[in-house]
């Protein structure tokens, strides 16, 4: 399994290959469909966007309420093809990866490719394990969403397998 400290870097994105196990530790942003809707929304229109996302990991998740005592709630992955109408935007704007489950459309596996990127799966229906890789929880955009808010991510040792790249 190789160890990868976020953010991702050219180097390290260039020195994984297809089928690889990885474990990611540093800083994630959660974003669903109404996140990516507002971003590309905000990229289009030339505004500023609420998270420096260049050079960044995007989780595909929507945590479910966070219990007392605890970090986060279960945040396991979503569909990655309901992003795939923003994805190629996002890449151009700077995201380096993205973690989810299932597989990407043809137009989203050519933007990975062409923008040095890389999509990693992890294990679907095991939100409650993920969310024992979580360190650090916080909303930081979008709270009116709920938990379709993007969130900022601190993970330790998060399993996931490189998908495309």
């Amino acid at each position: 399994m190789k160890k990868i400290k976020l953010p991702l870097t050219d180097e390290i994105i260039k020195n994984l290959k297809i089928g690889d196990d990885v474990s990611l530790s540093g800083t994630v942003y959660t974003a669903r469909d109404q996140a990516h809707k507002r971003l590309t929304d905000l990229i289009k229109k030339k505004k500023k966007l609420p998270v420096e996302l260049k050079g960044q990991v995007v989780y595909y998740c929507g945590p479910t309420k966070t219990m007392p005592g605890k970090i986060i709630g279960s945040c396991g992955p979503t569909t990655s093809a309901r992003m795939d109408g923003f994805t190629p935007l996002l890449l151009r704007y700077g995201i380096k990866g993205m973690i989810g489950k299932g597989g990407r459309s043809k137009e989203v596996i050519e933007a990975i490719k062409r923008n040095k990127a890389v999509y990693f799966v992890t294990i679907g229906g095991a939100g409650a394990y993920l969310s024992k890789k979580v360190m650090k929880a916080s909303v930081a955009a979008f709270k009116d969403l709920g938990p379709e808010a993007i969130y900022k991510l601190e993970i330790k040792d998060f399993p996931a397998i490189v998908k495309n790249r």
